[in-house]
């Protein structure tokens, strides 16, 4: 019985938890939508980066994001501009925490691009010192000065004792007595005023200065103390604060924190107001008041100590002192090319100069003769424009809104050349004038280079349009023709002869070590383009050489002339060479000598006597010849087995300029005086050339890798080209090697037949030991190697793998043989007739391709498409009745 009301106790208090939570849940879910109900109302320039944030973090909590939070505020019915500020403070906040995102902290904490997970507003909050202000509260002049975290008013404690200092109760006084007598004395002001003496008796120093104070000490110490008294006196007193008392202080009006705040006896008006936050956004900074024993003892001016440094209204504050500060009466605000804009309070009395000691004053941009004030009266706007002569006797009034011009963007004497001269940019136009002759001669003349013959000055037409004239240049320089006056933002335009005319250039390639595009230079021969290309190769003729020079008559069907020429092997200059110089845009061809061949080499591997690399000796050596100079076979060769391995077209070997370098590269190895024995002079002469030749070639690979890069990141390929698209078939088709069957025993037993095949450069020969196995693969149950017998025929090979799988192609079936040669299964009356096997032979079994079932659609079309054709046949039976 006690157990179960135990267990019905225990459901009853884990049902009303569960109860609570959800309750909980409901009203804080409830409660931040409700923070995001009255969207539609919020001013943006009155909140703070602070109430941002806040705004954005209520919205992620409710699972919206910026965006939708604009959207969102938009369906509220907050104002077009309104929802844009929005957005831009929103983006703006944002991009500053990205600016200053700081990685993840030796802590662990997670962190998400870059911020951490407990507040990604931190580091701005760290960087900005008026990070809680509202933009409207930024821009009220002096706001600022109460709201600096790292601005401190706190008073100094640490200073001398002022003689001025009112004493009160609480205070602590530190009593010397020095010369012929000397006595220290600490000293507690009670709560009447009085301070006991010993010996002396008590002493009213409550509401006396210190230097009173010590007047009076001095008195009455006199009687105890007559060392003190006299013209000639030989004792003396100090008398100094120890611990100051707290006072208290009202602090009310208009200011962020008002109420009554405990403050050392040191504080002035302006630490009061610092521990008060200061003046609110409707509190006066110019008409502080303080009340003392219900009279006013003075009126603060914050503008007077922030542009002039005057303090002498910020009084020291005394206990049960009333700090007011009213409603602000008179505000204009200032915007333009001011060194400070805001808002700004105004006094009675002071006039629209007066608000420039506070601006900071017109900036060099500014329109100083005059300003448009903005302001409201009779319950209506209108703008009132005010000339530089009355800015000294116009009365502002609350509301008004300063708008400073800007300068015009433009210039009262201003002449400018540019082009072809020694000195190009802009010039004054003098009072005397100026002409295009003294303009040319204030730019230091003309540059070797320009084209004097015809110059352009464009002028500044009475509507800002822009006009041309053509000039004689050369004439006005010389005198033939007249000079032209200028005109305020006229501009000379003197043309340089290479702005007006192609690039000359020439072109070279074949057999050079440098081809390219070189440029053109008067009286230039082939020789000298020869030399600036880096010189003949080996393999160059010096015969034949041949010019392709542009056609400039193109009425007869040429496309270009030819020009043949024959060069000194040695490049001396000759009478042919030197009658026929290039002109521009010639191209030069160097064609390869007839007789110039580089070795090509085959390869020999296996059971030959040499095996190794052999040159081909002539154009129709064949593989009997490279066997013989190998030296034959051994006693241990397999030749049925041999192989031919050789090169496709779509082998891509080493260039001759590769192949060049590469000789480069083994010379500079074996120059290189680290890894090899000291070279003399010439050796060290041309170790630096190749390096430098190796470091040239270097950076025009590098230049076409990233041409080609670009080239490539830009290319489309062709959709017809499937053998592209298919990653197999290229594979396949595209294979740099292929092996070619070959009979090396009959090769050798006929040299020179059919079988006998001429050599090409890379062919590799294998030559094998005598083979004994035979290897399956493909759809068996087993893929194996197993040993070569005369007796067994593919099945029986096939069961010594266990067979085929389900999924084997049985009749297609083939045999690849050790020399590279295959062959496939046969059918034949429907027996199928399997190749024979040879030692070094692999059985490849096939797999079936796959097939794909029809689905319902496909014989739902079927049918649909059998049905239409009945239908047609029905027709047309129809129609010819």
């Amino acid at each position: 019985m006690i157990s179960t009301e135990l267990k019905k106790y225990t459901w009853f208090i884990h049902t009303r938890n569960y109860l609570l939570l959800v309750i909980f849940m409901v009203v804080a879910f409830a409660a931040q939508s409700q923070s995001l109900s009255d969207i539609q109302n919020l001013r943006v320039d009155n909140l703070s980066d602070a109430q941002i944030e806040q705004l954005i973090k209520r919205a992620e909590a409710n699972g919206l994001t910026t965006n939708q939070l604009t959207a969102l505020a938009r369906e509220r019915g907050m104002p077009a501009a309104e929802a844009a500020k929005l957005s831009r403070r929103i983006s703006e906040l944002q991009m500053t925490v990205s600016s200053q995102s700081e990685v993840q902290g030796a802590d662990g904490n997670r962190s998400i691009n870059g911020y951490k997970e407990t507040d990604m507003f931190d580091s701005i909050r760290r960087s900005d010192p008026y990070y809680e202000l509202t933009e409207k509260q930024k821009k009220i002049f002096g706001y600022k000065l109460f709201h600096n975290r790292d601005l401190n008013f706190s008073p100094s404690l640490n200073i001398p004792t002022p003689q001025s200092y009112v004493i009160g109760s609480g205070d602590q006084l530190l009593l010397d007595v020095y010369g012929a007598s000397q006595q220290s004395y600490d000293l507690s002001v009670s709560p009447e005023g009085r301070i006991l003496v010993p010996n002396v008796g008590p002493i009213q120093v409550g509401g006396s200065t210190i230097a009173a104070a010590s007047a009076r000490i001095k008195t009455s110490l006199g009687r105890i103390y007559s060392g003190l008294n006299g013209a000639n006196p030989n004792t003396f007193i100090q008398l100094r604060l120890g611990n100051i008392r707290s006072i208290k202080v009202s602090m009310v009006g208009e200011l962020t924190k008002p109420g009554t705040y405990t403050l050392p006896s040191f504080a002035t008006v302006f630490n009061g107001l610092y521990a008060a936050g200061g003046p609110n956004e409707n509190g006066a900074f110019r008409k502080i008041q303080v009340y003392r024993d219900s009279r006013l003892v003075a009126t603060v001016d914050i503008y007077e100590f922030l542009a002039k440094g005057e303090q002498s209204s910020n009084i020291t504050l005394q206990d049960n002192d009333v700090v007011i500060v009213p409603p602000v009466e008179t505000r204009v605000e200032i915007s333009g090319p001011v060194r400070r804009e805001g808002l700004f309070e105004v006094k009675a009395g002071e006039y629209l100069n007066d608000l420039y000691l506070y601006t900071g004053g017109f900036t060099s941009m500014a329109y100083q003769d005059r300003v448009t004030v903005r302001r409201i009266e009779n319950n209506q706007r209108k703008v009132v424009d005010v000339p530089s002569e009355e800015f000294g006797s116009f009365s502002l009034k609350d509301g008004d809104e300063i708008l400073i011009g800007e300068a015009l963007d433009r210039f009262s004497n201003r002449v400018q050349v540019t082009g072809s001269v020694i000195r190009p940019g802009e010039y004054s136009l003098d009072e005397g004038g100026l002409t295009v002759k003294g303009l040319v001669d204030k730019a230091q003349g003309l540059k070797p280079e320009a084209f004097a013959t015809r110059a352009t000055l464009y002028r500044t037409s009475a509507d800002l349009t822009l006009a041309a004239e053509p000039l004689d240049l050369n004439g006005i320089l010389t005198g033939t023709v007249a000079d032209v006056p200028l005109k305020n933002e006229d501009l000379l335009f003197v043309p340089s002869r290479y702005d007006i005319q192609e690039e000359y250039y020439v072109k070279i390639s074949g057999e050079i070590n440098y081809p390219g595009t070189y440029p053109y230079a008067a009286e230039m021969t082939v020789g000298d383009l020869i030399l600036r290309s880096g010189g003949l190769l080996e393999s160059a003729t010096n015969s034949s050489i041949e010019i392709a020079r542009r056609v400039r008559d193109g009425s007869s069907g040429k496309m270009a002339e030819i020009q043949t020429l024959t060069i000194n092997p040695d490049l001396e200059l000759t009478a042919e060479e030197k009658n026929s110089p290039l002109q521009p845009f010639d191209h030069v061809f160097i064609r390869r000598s007839p007789g110039f061949e580089r070795e090509q080499l085959v390869s020999i591997h296996g059971e030959v006597t040499y095996p190794g690399d052999f040159a081909i000796a002539s154009a129709n050596e064949r593989i009997s010849d490279v066997i013989k100079r190998a030296g034959g076979i051994t006693k241990f060769a397999y030749p049925k087995g041999a192989s031919l391995i050789r090169r496709t077209v779509y082998y891509k070997g080493p260039t001759e300029k590769e192949l060049r370098e590469q000789s480069l590269k083994e010379i500079l190895s074996n120059l290189d005086p680290e890894t090899n024995r000291e070279g003399n002079e010439a050796e060290q002469l041309l170790y630096e050339r190749i390096d430098k030749k190796l470091a040239q070639n270097e950076l025009e690979k590098l230049q076409k890798e990233q041409a080609e890069q670009k080239r490539r990141f830009f290319e489309i390929s062709p959709a017809f080209d499937t053998l592209r698209q298919d990653s197999s078939l290229t594979t396949m088709r595209m294979k740099e090697q292929d092996f070619v069957g070959i009979d090396l025993g009959y090769i050798l037993q006929h040299p020179g037949s059919e079988e006998d095949l001429i050599l090409m450069e890379g062919d590799v020969i294998q030559v094998p030991k005598e083979l004994q196995t035979v290897r399956m693969v493909g759809e068996v149950l087993l893929p194996t190697t197993t040993r070569f017998s005369k007796t067994s025929v593919l099945k029986d090979y096939i069961s010594k793998a266990g067979g085929f799988t389900e999924n084997a192609r049985r009749g297609k079936t083939y045999v690849v043989y050790a020399n590279g040669d295959a062959q496939r299964t046969r059918n034949f009356l429907g027996l199928k007739i399997y190749p024979q096997l040879e030692p070094g032979a692999e059985i490849v079994v096939p797999k079936k391709p796959q097939r794909i079932s029809m689905g319902p659609a496909g014989w739902i079309g079927i049918a649909s498409s059998l049905a239409t054709v009945a239908i047609l046949v029905q027709t047309l039976v129809n129609n010819s009745k």
